[in-house]
């Protein structure tokens, strides 16, 4: 049985056509044997408790904290007071045992105790009788001076956490009907043979996170009603922990570089700090994203250097990977060729374009047969970036333009053009003008023939966009690019209707000696994406474009598509070294279309006051302290401020403290610039259920 999702993904074009298949990488014949582990470790990964926390906490072995901070004492006053407690207690003890404050202590033992007691001639009994009232005074000092010091929170704050550390408490086990390695959902609905199996493997060893996430998934897609109880019961009894396997046959990545947790589906990327502008109740948590986070899209701005492929992307689309090998996610990473987005290994598909040694291609059209779709997305591609004032900055009458050909060429030859056939069609080259109309004549098409004539009526024209097209085409007929983006059927080209399933893809861009091609190509993948998703039959597949420097993408359609992604269960992560490389207009936008963002240190000023706008303001408690000097009017007053401020060095004041409610950045853009420290990050989160989390200082090195 495959699981939910995890149907074999060879041939993902929605409507394949024999000369232009979108491919995905063959399907082993066999999973690969899964290596004996150790099964206590998986255990306990798999009990650890997770509860249920604020957005962007990391939720493993998690414990809650107060929403608002405590009012407590400063530690230092704290110890000092205990300090001054127990030897005040000790004074007063001892001046009451040399009987230095007279006998009146012991007057209620006088009165209690009858003389019978007393006057015994049991030296032993008096001896006790007597210090026993000794030690009730003692007792009743110690309780006094005890709660002026406030010991009970010095033991709660200094000694209790010590000793807890150095003294392991073992976990009690869980009753069989909560413990999940067990299976109890399985249990409940009839298949306690595939739980008994399953709990075995998970004992053996044979089993990984990897493994419990995508049977999981399976099993959800058993109580949607897609796949039968008995197919599922009957796959697990054959192949065990290996059951549903990914059609790569993949079990697990490569290698990791961060902490996952595929049971809530977190990836970790640092530390909250405990700083004084994290709330309370995130200072010192791990920080964790998960689909439910990125389904909101993540934008991540800081300069070279500053962490964001290494800290930021790598970890998120090594998560990304692992949910697709769980059949939950669909996932295509996007960077320039060797920017360590992780190991070919760790992919379904790499196309590596200007790479001659590629194996896959990628389809230039998205995989669709509609011409007006492609020339929707086709031109958005290329003249998107283009400033609305140019006369190619109109995508819709580059679209027309795209659409004019891209119909006719389509019903005379059943595929699109080339990048050389379109290059020459735009530039307006009588011979496959001539041949198109000659092809169209003969199959009787006369609405596309008034599209060509159209066409043809419209170059030369002052306003026309045709030349703009052509140029823009033109950085992709280079020698470089000569094998790829073909149409004929005889490479192997990448779509990303693909998304329907759960892959693994990398798209490498040549940014080096083709900068303008590459920025092309990331709006064309972009593009593409956002028009896939939004008619994805399952949606159940979470989608996410990881797009490795997004200067130059950013457009207005793309902000509008990023917009409609939620609906979609679709996001996108995207970086920039600075917003200077959005246009002025689209920055507020991106920023309120994207409901994660990261600004990462090392800002700039002014890309610092664009997230300070965006994050907005908060109303603080604020106290201003004015100290004022003290005036002696007597004598004795004077001469005792005279040895006061010899012995401080300072003169007498009164102080005076005014508390009031202001209102103030939440960060400002000074502070994004020149306060957060390297190796941090202040990130504000957004779900997809509308549940908000303030811009936090993250170390992302924790």
């Amino acid at each position: 049985m495959d699981s939910d999702g995890t149907q074999d993904a060879r041939g993902t074009h929605a409507n394949p056509v024999p000369r232009a298949r979108s491919v995905m990488p063959p399907m082993p014949t066999e999973a690969p044997s899964a290596r004996p582990q150790d099964g206590s470790a998986f255990l306990t990964w798999l009990r650890t408790p997770r509860p249920e926390a604020v957005p962007g906490v990391w939720r493993f072995g998690y414990r809650p904290r107060p929403a608002e901070e405590p009012d407590e004492v400063p530690g230092r006053q704290l110890l000092t007071g205990a300090l001054i407690a127990f030897l005040v207690g000790w004074l007063l003890w001892s001046l009451l045992q040399n009987g230095y404050l007279g006998a009146w202590w012991a007057l209620p033992f006088k009165l209690l105790v009858p003389d019978s007691w007393r006057y015994t001639s049991n030296e032993t009994w008096n001896f006790v009788l007597y210090r026993g009232y000794e030690l009730l005074i003692a007792l009743v000092i110690m309780v006094a001076v005890g709660k002026l010091g406030r010991w009970g929170e010095v033991w709660r704050r200094f000694v209790a956490p010590r000793l807890h550390r150095t003294v392991p408490q073992q976990p009690a086990a869980p009753a069989p009907a909560e413990d999940p390695v067990e299976w109890p959902q399985l249990r409940a609905a009839g298949a306690v043979d595939a739980a008994e199996r399953l709990a075995a493997e998970a004992r053996a060893g044979v089993m990984r996170d990897v493994d419990h996430a995508r049977i999981l998934r399976a099993w959800q897609g058993v109580r949607s009603g897609r796949f039968s109880l008995a197919t599922f019961t009957g796959t697990v009894l054959k192949d065990g922990a290996a059951a549903c396997v990914h059609p790569s046959g993949a079990r697990d990545l490569p290698g990791r570089i961060a902490r996952h947790d595929l049971l809530t589906g977190q990836v970790r990327l640092g530390t909250t700090a405990d700083d004084a502008r994290n709330p309370y109740a995130y200072r010192g948590t791990g920080l964790g994203l998960d689909p439910e986070l990125l389904g909101t899209s993540l934008v991540a701005v800081g300069p070279a250097g500053s962490g964001k492929t290494g800290t930021v992307v790598r970890p998120l689309a090594e998560s990304l990977c692992l949910h697709a090998l769980a059949g939950r996610a669909a996932v295509v990473v996007v960077g320039a060729a060797g920017a360590g987005l992780g190991p070919a290994d760790a992919y379904d598909v790499v196309v590596q374009i200007g790479n001659p040694e590629s194996v896959y291609d990628l389809d230039l059209y998205g995989g669709t047969t509609d011409p007006d779709e492609a020339a929707a997305v086709l031109a958005e591609a290329l003249v998107g970036d283009l400033a609305e004032p140019h006369q190619g900055g109109d995508t819709r009458r580059s679209t027309t333009v795209l659409a004019q050909l891209l119909g006719p060429f389509r019903a005379v030859h059943g595929r699109f053009p080339s990048v050389p056939e379109l290059r020459q069609l735009l530039d307006g080259a009588p011979a496959p003008l001539a041949a198109l109309r000659k092809g169209l004549q003969a199959s009787g098409q006369e609405s596309l023939l008034r599209e060509l004539d159209a066409r043809e009526r419209q170059m030369g024209n002052p306003g026309d966009v045709g030349g703009i097209l052509a140029d823009r085409v033109a950085l992709l007929d280079r020698p470089a690019f000569a094998a790829f983006f073909d149409t004929s059927g005889q490479s192997r080209p990448f779509s990303l209707k693909a998304l329907d399933h759960p892959v693994r893809v990398r798209i490498d861009l040549p940014q080096r000696g083709h900068a303008d091609a590459s920025r092309m190509l990331a709006r064309l993948v972009l593009a593409q994406f956002t028009a896939s998703v939004a008619v994805r039959e399952d949606r159940s597949l979470f989608a996410c474009l990881v797009l490795d420097d997004a200067t130059g993408v950013v457009t207005p359609e793309a902000v509008r598509g990023i917009q409609r992604l939620r609906s979609g269960n679709a996001g996108v992560v995207l970086t920039l070294r600075t917003l200077d490389d959005v246009p002025r207009p689209l920055r507020g936008p991106l920023l309120g279309a994207t409901g994660c963002r990261m600004a990462l240190s090392g800002l700039t000023p002014w890309d610092g006051q664009d997230f300070a706008e965006v994050w907005g303001k908060e109303w603080i408690e604020a106290r201003d302290v004015t100290d004022r000097q003290i005036i002696a009017e007597t004598p004795a007053g004077k001469v005792l401020h005279a040895v006061r401020q010899v012995i401080t060095g300072k003169a007498p004041t009164a102080r005076a403290v005014t508390v009031r409610q202001v209102e103030r950045e939440r960060w400002s853009a000074s502070e994004l610039a020149h306060g957060v420290p390297p190796g941090h990050a202040v990130l504000s989160l957004t779900s997809v259920k509308g549940e908000h989390a303030p811009p936090l200082l993250v170390d992302l090195r924790g």
